[in-house]
């Protein structure tokens, strides 16, 4: 089943272009904020998977607050109205000057990844005479069973403290005065669809907070699970929702919070996947000897996802009602790797006929690039057209 799109308003816009689902982006929010707070727990969105203006605005409205890991996602945040006390900064590279923003923007708190950065922190809250609120974030040694280059939360990446050495780290952090111990951070991948992987995440959090209470006599106050919960690329008409309901249970049945413990998690693609469409023209159709190509104006400058992670994307031509024949979809970068989709079925397609390629709203928009000198793609919103 194709999905619903106003294609004749389409016939007007130039392509390529991004099509978000407006209605969908709020029914998926509506839908987290009423799963999280069954239990009390705090969402953050991960900016990194989508920071258009409007879908931040958006998200900001719901209430919910934000996950950056750069300098100008946090000052994009601050703009779009999200209260400092509602963001955390997170990534293992934080410049001075990313840290002084945050710091001047008054940040819940910052998700921290080594010793040296604890003291980094420190030094440059003192300087400002201010205390700083951090999270250390654990590489809790977790497989969460995904791609190879969106796992992060085993002993082999370069994420986080490996848990030998956190309870000397938060030893550490106790003899500092401008910095606050407030929390421990997890992070175990992306795209993960398996929930298995999250109730071991939790196994492994319980026992940490034991071990961590034994030696240091430490129990903190926010204990952040992370984001990573997938989508449903295969058939998103199916599953435009994510399965928030399972999600927050699996952390609800198996993790033992400590009594005042608040639970965070930051959910990035789940947020926005779906709503968000990669709109495209079709420039020619190439008959070759063994396949058919179309070729598309857009390419991996639009999308990145598949040339970068071999990641599926429903297409569809939304344009035609013609039998079912079998293309391989490209672009026009001049790379073997622009390819969209290989053997796949769509409906008989010609020259000006209008694709989507779906579930486009994380980590397409956003990884977009003027490789080849391409313009950046547009975005367009489904309660404006």
């Amino acid at each position: 089943m194709k999905g619903t799109f106003p294609v004749g308003k389409f016939n007007n816009i130039e392509t390529p272009f991004y099509y978000y689902d407006m209605e969908l982006l709020q029914k998926t929010l509506d839908s987290i904020i009423s799963e999280a707070n069954k239990y009390g727990y705090k969402v953050h969105y991960a900016v990194k998977a989508n920071a258009n203006k409007r879908i931040l605005q958006t998200i900001c409205t719901s209430g919910i607050g934000a996950d950056c890991v750069s300098g100008n996602e946090v000052a994009a945040c601050v703009v779009a109205g999200f209260a400092g006390d509602k963001i955390v900064f997170a990534g293992v590279g934080k410049t001075d000057k990313e840290i002084n923003l945050a710091l001047d923007n008054n940040i819940f708190c910052f998700n921290v990844e080594s010793r040296q950065e604890i003291e980094v922190i420190d030094q440059l809250a003192k300087a400002k005479n201010k205390v700083a609120r951090i999270a250390i974030r654990v590489n809790p040694n977790v497989d969460a069973h995904t791609h190879a280059k969106i796992t992060t939360g085993l002993s082999e990446n370069k994420f986080g403290v490996n848990l030998e050495m956190l309870p000397d780290v938060v030893k550490y952090v106790l003899t500092l005065k401008n910095v606050e111990l407030v929390g421990l951070h997890f992070h175990i991948g992306s795209q993960i669809t398996e929930m298995s992987a999250f109730k071991e995440l939790c196994g492994c959090i319980n026992d940490l907070q034991d071990k961590l209470q034994k030696e240091t006599g430490v129990v903190v106050k926010n204990i952040n699970v992370g984001g990573g919960l997938g989508v449903n690329y295969e058939n998103p008409n199916q599953s435009s929702v994510a399965d928030f309901e399972s999600y927050f249970q699996v952390f609800s049945q198996n993790l033992k919070l400590c009594e005042g413990q608040t639970l965070h998690c930051e959910p990035g693609r789940s947020v926005v996947a779906q709503c968000g469409n990669l709109i495209t023209r079709v420039t020619y159709v190439k008959e070759g000897t063994v396949k058919k190509f179309v070729i598309a104006d857009a390419g991996m400058t639009d999308l990145v996802r598949p040339a970068m992670y071999d990641s599926y994307h429903k297409i569809e031509n939304i344009s035609s009602d013609g039998q079912e024949e079998c293309y391989d979809v490209v672009g026009p970068i001049c790379e073997s790797s622009d390819v969209f989709g290989k053997d796949r079925m769509l409906n008989k397609t010609k020259r000006g006929d209008i694709l989507a390629i779906r579930s486009a709203g994380a980590y397409g928009e956003i990884m977009s690039s003027q490789y080849n000198l391409r313009t950046l793609p547009k975005a367009y919103f489904s309660d404006e057209l």
